[in-house]
């Protein structure tokens, strides 16, 4: 997409300067997982150190389900699941495939920084049913359904408006609105089945003082119309109404209110939700590059006048909350390791943009062939990525190159638009080990560089494991490093240290990713045996 087709309001957005966190105690403390089983009491935030943006959380029962903007990364819209609101784990996409044309799949066209969008899940208990609704690029929006939040999820309806960083309301008498826009933000009413619109009204336009106002999230609370707007990306306002067309009236939630991860911004955009006992609590994402964008949760409070309130310590986001009231769960955490023994991809990962599904398969490790001829990764198809674990964590890849063909490029990847690799070249009957950084893009997205070799070394086993270990802290200066070793055991520096973009441009965080393309033609394979992440 060119500069200009991002709405002003995205390109003025500021993130916060580098910071420090408190050592090896705070990264264990903000690891979801460990802290619900140490200490049932408080929780800490982010309560993800993973790139999920623009998120939206539900309750059905006694079940949350989160979704979040995934941009050209295939499967999209990713569903997680807790019970506690504190410790989430995978469980699908709702959007199978990005099935809205061939720029998705790298033919003919890329789709960088398109695709899902901030979108918006709802549940609709009379028939016991899920939806996603999104726009694309700036076009038309796709609905998905599905009875299971894990899916199935299908293609339900292709509607003409574009519902810009929409957010869905199934009202009490099962009619279904759509909040959404930039600046101007309007309401749709949706057919009785979803499938077209009935009428569309504009609802409120922001004030000039103001300035933007996106990210609509629609609820009905206590009878009352409440449509949850961002500042981006320093602030929170919300409407309310006594009826979904209006008038609304609007009061601020937050502004330039201080974050919980040092050296990021300000928490904003995401949505409200409520427990079971009727505790109401705002989870929103902090802008935290080059990491990404990180989900944080706070309870709040409501005025007698029916306003919410966000629940501060010393005036700021809290870095520590009382846990819910809710039996904590704790999962599976967001890292740990994959030897892709099942017949299918686990949740976690996601493509570089849809992968051919002929050049790929899993059941005895990950076997990658080629998919593309190019020297370029980013033109090249069936790139699998992995979300990095803040604030920094180590990716290890063990990989079998025995059927490379010559001229085939495999190996594990700091992905984004300014990129870097360690992995295997093999040219002339010789596989070695390259480091090569220097991958970057422009502005559109367009390739304006392929990459420079940097070291090299010797493939001295069968197998190799290559590592990078990258710190996401946000602020400018973060670094990669990465490394190789012949035994799973030892490991060994390769080329230097990997300075990562911290700009917010690509939305996107950097992501592990691994890879396997062909320069000469295809044929050429790796099997991955085993991917692992540590924190």
């Amino acid at each position: 997409m060119s500069w200009l087709e991002i709405p002003k309001s995205r390109r003025r957005m500021l993130i916060g300067g580098a910071g420090v966190l408190a050592g090896a105690a705070a990264a264990t403390a903000l690891n979801p997982f460990a802290q619900a089983e140490a200490q049932q009491t408080t929780y800490a935030n982010p309560v993800v150190w993973q790139d999920f943006a623009d998120v939206e959380v539900i309750r059905v029962g006694a079940d949350f389900y989160m979704t979040a903007s995934t941009m050209h990364y295939s499967p999209g819209a990713p569903v997680l699941h807790s019970r506690d609101l504190v410790n989430w784990e995978f469980i699908g996409h709702s959007v199978p495939s990005l099935d809205f044309g061939a720029k998705y799949s790298l033919d003919g066209g890329r789709g960088y920084v398109r695709g899902i969008w901030a979108s918006s899940i709802a549940h609709r208990a009379s028939e016991n049913r899920f939806y996603w609704l999104g726009q694309i690029d700036f076009a038309r929006s796709y609905m998905y359904t599905a009875t299971n939040a894990a899916g199935p999820w299908t293609r339900h309806a292709e509607l003409a408006r574009a519902y810009y960083d929409c957010g869905m309301l199934v009202d009490t008498d099962d009619t279904i609105y759509v909040a959404y826009g930039n600046t101007q933000i309007s309401v749709a009413q949706l057919s009785a089945d979803g499938k077209t619109e009935v009428r569309n009204q504009q609802v409120y336009s922001t004030p000039s003082s103001i300035g933007t106002l996106e990210g609509a999230r629609f609820y009905k609370i206590n009878g009352s119309y409440y449509i949850f707007l961002t500042r981006p990306a320093n602030g929170q306002y919300i409407l309310k109404s006594s009826s979904p067309w209006g008038p609304y009236e609007l009061r601020q939630v937050l502004l330039d209110m201080p974050g919980p991860i040092p050296g990021g911004g300000v928490p904003h955009q995401g949505g409200l939700v409520n427990n079971p006992g009727g505790d109401w609590y705002y989870m929103a994402f902090v802008d935290a590059y080059p990491g990404g964008r990180m989900p944080a949760l706070a309870p709040i409070t409501w005025t007698s006048d029916g306003w919410p309130q966000v629940t501060t310590v010393n005036g700021a986001w809290g870095s520590s909350y009382p846990f819910p009231n809710l039996t904590p769960h704790p999962v599976p955490p967001l890292t740990g390791e994959d030897t892709f023994t099942a017949a299918t991809l686990a949740a976690k990962w996601e493509w570089n943009h849809n992968p051919d599904n002929t050049k790929w398969a899993t059941g005895n490790g990950l076997r990658l062939q080629t998919a593309t001829v190019t020297n370029d990764l980013y033109s090249a198809r069936n790139t699998l990525t992995h979300r990095i674990q803040g604030p920094s964590s180590t990716a290890t890849v063990e990989i079998d190159p025995s059927a490379m063909a010559n001229g085939d490029r495999a190996g594990l990847a700091m992905l984004r638009d300014a990129s870097a690799w360690i992995g295997l070249r093999r040219d002339n009957g010789v596989t070695r080990i390259s480091m090569v950084d220097g991958l970057t893009m422009d502005s559109n997205w367009n390739t304006t560089g392929t990459g420079t070799e940097r070291a090299s070394a010797e493939l001295c086993s069968d197998r190799v494991w290559l590592r990078v270990t990258a710190d996401i802290r946000p602020g400018t200066g973060r670094q990669a490093v990465f490394s190789y070793s012949a035994d799973g055991t030892t490991f060994t520096a390769l080329g230097p240290a990997f300075t990562l973009n911290s700009n917010w441009q690509f939305f996107m965080g950097y992501r592990f990713a691994v890879f396997n393309y062909a320069t000469a033609a295809l044929g050429g394979a790796v099997t991955v045996n085993r991917f692992s992440v540590t924190a």
